[in-house]
Parts: C-alpha cells; sequence; structure tokens
C-alpha cells in the first residue's frame, strides 16, 4: 500500500491505488470510470532506500490540463527532500500562478515579460505563459527556501532533482533542476520519434561549469571514475555533487549549485503522444529512442511506466553486473487516446 494526496484536503493519506513513493490525483480519483491520462512507477535500487518521489496531478490548473514531476533525492536524507518537494511544489506553483494573474503589472513585472521570448522557436510568449515561468521560477526559489527553513533536518549535503511539466491546454512548460529528464513521443512517418525536452543539467555542461567555477566551486571527476564530473568545496573534497542544480545541498549553494529551473515550452500537435519523465537511473542504461518505444509498444497507459523501469532494470543488471542499480521512477502523462500499432523507433 503506497501514499495519496486527497485534492480537497491536500492531506497525505493511505490509499491501495498508489505505489510507494509515487502519487496519481485527480477529481473523484475514487470514482469508477474515471479516464486516467497515463502511470506512475518506481522501484528501489540496490543502493539502500528508495530515494525517488513522483507524481501525476490530473485536471491541475484547469480541466484537461496536468502537472507531472519526478524527484531524485540524494544524500542522508534526500528521501526526506524528494517526498517533500513531490507534496508541496504543485500547489506552491499553482499558488504562485494564481497570485500574479491578479496582481497589477508593475514595472518590474512587466520587464520580466519584455525579456522573455519562447526557447524553441524565438516567439514571444503568450501572457499566460509568461505567467507560468514566472510562477515556476518563484515556487522553485520558496520551495528551496522552506526546506532550508524545515527543524530538524539536514540538508546541508542532501537534496533532489526536479523535473515537472505542466499542461495547460494545447501548451507544454517544461522545468528542469538537475539531470532528471523528460522527452516527448511523437509520431513520424517512420515511427514514434524521441524529442527531448529538457537538458541534463550535470557539472561538466561548459554552462554550468562556468557558473560554479565563478563561485569557486570546483568542477572535476575522481581518478576512479573519470567519465563522472562532481562538484567540490573550494578547499576540500567533499561533498562531490553529480549534478549542477537541486534544491536542498546547501553546503554548495554559495559555490554554484542554484535552485533556478531551466524551463523550456513547447505547443503541442496531434502527432504528439505522450510525455515520459524519469529519474537518471532510467536514462544512464536506456536511451530516448528506446524507451519512447517502449512506452509506445505497452500494452496499456496504465502499463507504460512499470514496463520503462522493468526495462531499466534489466538493462543495469546486463550493462553493470558488477555495479549497484539505482533508484528508477517513472510518470507516462499521455496526450492522446494510446495508440497499438507496432512502430520502430526513429532517429532523434
Amino acid at each position: 500500500m503506497g501514499i495519496c494526496i486527497s485534492v480537497a484536503s491536500s492531506e497525505i493519506h493511505e490509499a491501495e491505488d498508489c505505489q510507494e513513493n509515487v502519487v496519481y490525483l485527480a477529481e473523484n480519483i475514487a470514482s469508477i470510470g474515471i479516464q486516467r491520462l497515463g502511470s506512475l512507477y518506481s522501484r528501489q535500487g540496490s543502493k539502500g532506500l528508495n530515494q525517488d518521489a513522483a507524481i501525476l496531478y490530473q485536471d491541475y490548473g484547469m480541466e484537461g490540463g496536468a502537472l507531472c514531476g519526478v524527484f531524485d533525492g540524494h544524500g542522508k536524507n534526500g528521501h526526506i527532500v524528494s517526498n517533500k518537494v513531490r507534496n508541496r511544489l504543485p500547489s506552491l506553483l499553482l499558488s504562485q500562478k494564481n497570485a500574479l494573474a491578479t496582481m497589477k503589472t508593475s514595472a518590474d513585472h512587466k520587464n520580466f515579460q519584455d525579456q522573455v521570448a519562447d526557447l524553441k522557436s524565438g516567439s514571444v510568449l503568450s501572457k499566460d505563459l509568461l505567467k507560468w515561468q514566472e510562477a515556476c521560477i518563484s515556487a522553485f526559489k520558496v520551495m528551496d527556501k522552506e526546506i532550508k527553513l524545515q527543524e530538524n533536518l539536514d540538508c546541508s549535503t542532501s537534496g533532489t532533482t526536479a523535473v515537472v511539466v505542466v499542461r495547460q491546454g494545447e501548451d507544454l512548460m517544461i522545468a528542469n533542476l538537475g539531470d532528471s529528464r523528460a522527452i516527448l513521443g511523437t509520431t513520424t512517418a517512420n515511427g514514434i520519434k524521441a524529442v527531448q525536452l529538457s537538458t541534463d543539467l550535470k557539472p561538466g555542461l561548459p554552462s554550468e561549469a562556468e557558473r560554479i567555477r565563478s563561485c569557486n566551486g570546483r568542477v572535476l571527476a575522481l581518478k576512479e571514475e573519470s567519465h563522472i564530473q562532481r562538484v567540490w568545496l573550494p578547499h576540500e573534497d567533499s561533498p562531490g555533487l553529480a549534478m549542477s542544480r537541486a534544491f536542498g545541498d546547501f553546503l554548495l549553494k554559495n559555490h554554484g549549485i542554484i535552485a533556478i529551473p531551466d524551463v523550456f515550452y513547447h505547443h503541442l500537435t496531434p502527432n504528439d503522444q505522450f510525455i515520459v519523465l524519469a529519474t537518471d537511473g532510467v536514462w544512464d542504461v536506456l536511451n530516448n529512442s528506446q524507451v519512447a518505444s517502449i512506452v509506445m509498444e505497452a500494452e496499456s497507459e496504465q502499463a507504460a511506466a512499470r514496463a520503462v523501469v522493468e526495462a531499466a532494470t534489466a538493462s543495469w543488471k546486463k550493462k553493470f553486473p558488477s555495479s549497484k542499480v539505482d533508484d528508477c521512477t517513472v510518470v507516462c502523462l499521455f496526450l492522446q487516446k494510446k495508440q497499438h500499432p507496432s512502430f520502430l523507433p526513429a532517429e532523434t
């Protein structure tokens, strides 16, 4: 038995239709015949406690809207942080958005709007999308501050990543903090194509490394794991964080680690079939096209997330038989009624 959150009360309670660490929210979720938009699944790795968390919130912000997110905790209290963010961020984001919708346009707010353009098309965004972006950046900052102010919770070297997708009508807003990832599955003449919606924010990314080093943080890899760039304190070989942005990790917040998300947009087309969000335990062993193909070929919307996790777990054991398997968590949000023909993955 896992946990769910009541939409009416926002209180966590036991429910039989949820898996531990993942939450599916919807109006009248217990009603017979409710059409679910997707699925979530999380599996503990072999490193210890499962520190992942995930959410799929149906009818978020508007009828037919949705929010989905995955959160990958790390450090001693990472599991606590990922769950707190999962439970708090959706309502915090919505409250920030509602506050912006009612406020008068100040000079600072207008300046913010004038400066923001669509990251993909270069076109000016609608006022509603601008408000979502501003609300998102504000909500992430408030969320990080709330974590810092938690009593009896040491987050100096604990934290969580976050990748969140909000659907409002035919528009998607993607907010990313860290190295979890979101992809879009869209159909083409050659089959299903995977389009990456977020950038993996790792310390080795040149722009991220530049920011960290400008704050006197160090970015380097250990000899025994030369393929993994980590963030270290200026004069100490700790803590060695393998991502460049996160909630928490306050020991490094003065040395380049930030809680400001990258925000992207996508306008949906009739060919866009689904979104997949997953923690890095999945992306370490499966590529975008493989994941999109697994989801497309799944028996149903409800089976899709578990199918990806099971494929990732099997791949871990095959590719890295002597390594500990990472926690793997997936959210699948379907944008159309699931199709069932057999597609081959197209080139990304």
